[in-house]
């Protein structure tokens, strides 16, 4: 397996993985933002996991946070913003491997915490969350009130 960092919104897999990660989005959505990360690169970092035999296998999105994350006490936090993994390549180090080399951006950043979210209804993501070593801080319902 290789990591690579996404140095283009073209990186070969990456708009494939975050489509079956986010099928609600267009592929026009993904890509302006695809290319609004990239573009920032001080704020954003990407990275895209490959077989031995370069298929895209999966992705880790990642951002720095600087207003208040929810259950950390620095700032800049880093924020796991998305991870995925095919289902065939699950089970066998691939996620932890991204989230690894997110950890490493993340030090060398200057953070002292990563950070996570996940829907409450979610809980495969909860036992994955758990497995790659976040411990869990809080959990939060979100409102809002429309104006008229």
């Amino acid at each position: 397996m290789k990591i690579e960092a996404c140095e283009s919104a073209h990186h070969p897999g990456w708009l494939r993985l975050r489509e079956a990660l986010w099928p609600g989005c267009t592929r026009e959505q993904h890509l302006a933002e695809m290319a609004a990360f990239v573009s920032n690169a001080a704020r954003y970092r990407q990275f895209i996991a490959y077989s031995s035999s370069h298929e895209a296998i999966g992705f880790a999105e990642a951002s720095l946070r600087s207003d208040y994350v929810n259950g950390t006490e620095s700032s800049p936090v880093a924020f796991l913003d998305g991870l995925y993994v095919v289902p065939p390549a699950r089970r066998k180090g691939v996620a932890a491997s991204l989230v690894a080399a997110v950890t490493d951006w993340a030090r060398a950043a200057g953070c002292r915490e990563l950070a996570s979210d996940a829907v409450l209804e979610n809980s495969i993501s909860h036992v994955v969350h758990h497995a790659l070593g976040f411990e869990e801080t809080e959990r939060v319902v979100f409102f809002r009130k429309l104006l008229a």
